[in-house]
């Protein structure tokens, strides 16, 4: 018998085990939010969600948008405690391209995997128009 911890109904019957794959099984991958074996292993290949997808970049784009006021606390802290105007305008300037860095990073795509195919071969397109017979108009 195994002791089943948290899973209900395993009170009631002694019977009830709950199936984990070892830790070290080829493409099974554990939740990265615990190690506990008793929570949901993902074995699957595929893509994330849309929607888990888009809660990623937003998370990205609010935490690049953040690092914007720390700046301008920052640039004010140095400019009242070394009393250097140039030193708070670098710091303000290196806030000023954050609002496009979040913006390119949040509505980029994950990056592709290796082994999915290309959609998309111009050479086999150029092949195709060039091989086609063309009609010649007097």
């Amino acid at each position: 018998m195994r002791d089943n911890g948290d899973v209900p109904g395993a009170d009631e019957n002694p019977e009830v085990t709950v199936p984990t794959p070892p830790a070290d099984t080829p493409g099974v991958r554990r939740s990265f939010a615990s190690s506990d074996p008793r929570h949901a292993v993902l074995i699957t290949e595929a893509a994330p969600s849309l929607e888990d997808q888009h809660r990623a970049r937003v998370r990205r784009y609010m935490l690049i948008m953040g690092l914007r006021i720390p700046c301008l606390v920052l640039a004010a802290i140095s400019y009242v405690t070394f009393e250097s105007p140039l030193l708070a305008i670098l710091i303000m300037l290196a806030s000023v391209p954050l609002p496009w860095i979040a913006v390119l990073i949040a509505n980029d795509r994950p990056p592709r995997d290796k082994t999915e195919p290309s959609r998309w071969d111009g050479r086999d397109a150029q092949l195709q128009l060039e091989a086609r017979k063309h009609n010649i108009i007097e």
